[in-house]
């Protein structure tokens, strides 16, 4: 027996007997995807997020990869901060954050990326009003651990993304 799933759109089957392995380690060791970082290694601080849906048209989730083991990944859609650009462009997140100098050793950067990614797209498929979007961006956010910044960049990034790129609902503005 095999565990299926695919890494940013690459299929990968492990035999049952790795079900134990985590994300991240299969991600760092097997596929040397070492955008994904290794932090506190028990899924508190969130540097270790990935995107994960069942599939390929799935509303994705965040995961955190350090914990999560292989077995649960089963007919999994998996991407990683390594999926996110295209050649040397970078996504229109990895780039406000950069425009809006929203880390700075980078170290929890990925796990940004991937929960404010994820975010938007969903934001995108299923808007909400312009006076819920702080509040909204905090729950997508506000779990991840930055030791160097106070958050309020990666924020305002966030926030500078969701009104530029994504149609919010224009009710009363409280």
């Amino acid at each position: 027996m095999t565990i299926s799933f695919t890494v940013n759109g690459i299929p990968h089957d492990v035999p049952d007997g790795r079900g134990t392995d985590t994300l991240l380690d299969f991600l760092h060791d097997d596929l040397n995807l070492t955008g994904t970082k290794l932090c506190c290694g028990i899924g508190v601080c969130r540097a270790c997020t990935v995107a994960v849906s069942k599939g390929p048209t799935d509303a994705p989730a965040p995961v955190i990869s350090c914990s999560t083991p292989l077995r649960l990944l089963g007919n999994s859609h998996i991407r990683t901060v390594e999926s996110l650009a295209e050649g040397d462009r970078l996504s229109p997140v990895q780039q406000a954050f950069l425009d809006h100098f929203s880390f700075q050793c980078g170290y929890c950067a990925p796990g940004f990326v991937m929960a404010a990614t994820i975010f938007l797209e969903g934001l995108a498929k299923n808007p909400i009003d312009r006076a819920d979007l702080d509040a909204a961006i905090e729950g997508a956010l506000g779990e991840h651990i930055c030791r160097c910044t106070g958050y309020v960049r990666y924020y305002e990034a966030v926030r500078h993304l969701a009104l530029q790129l994504v149609g919010l609902k224009w009710g009363s503005v409280r």
